[in-house]
């Protein structure tokens, strides 16, 4: 954390202890989510039709998609680490197994490939820099798994 973020966190942990957050209005209340403070106006009322029959709009729907197939590569990426490891305490011929994991990570590097074009067209279709997804980075995958 930033000095900056530092500063403001230790503002915010002061008000709260002096109680400057115990009577706002609407306290203990849901918050209404309904309307997007920052949609044009003239597009709230398509964007509610179409919450209310159970669609999204086209780059929330792609960005979900997104997210699929990358769960769907980590989880596999997943699958051959922990089996890489079990085959070599198993005591498999460790060329054999390290072979098999390059072809895993080969693939898992397509994958990613894919997902990363698919997350440069849905930038370029999102209405604000809010919903920017960044790009996968293969080595952080990677030291993430091996944590």
């Amino acid at each position: 954390m930033d000095k900056k973020a530092r500063g403001i966190e230790e503002i915010i942990q002061k008000a709260m202890q002096e109680g400057a957050f115990d009577n706002l209005p609407g306290k203990g209340q849901p918050l209404d989510l309904d309307d997007n403070p920052h949609l044009d106006p003239e597009w709230q009322l398509a964007y509610h039709l179409l919450k209310e029959n159970g669609y999204a709009p086209e780059f929330i729907e792609k960005r979900q998609i997104i997210e699929l197939e990358l769960a769907k590569a980590r989880a596999a990426l997943a699958r051959s680490w922990a089996w890489r490891a079990q085959a070599l305490d198993e005591g498999k011929l460790a060329d054999w197994v390290e072979a098999e994991w390059m072809r895993a990570k080969e693939k898992f590097e397509e994958q990613v490939g894919r997902v990363n074009k698919e997350i440069r067209n849905y930038n370029l279709t999102i209405p604000g820099s809010a919903f920017y997804k960044r790009p996968v980075l293969v080595e952080e995958e990677y030291s993430v798994l091996t944590k």
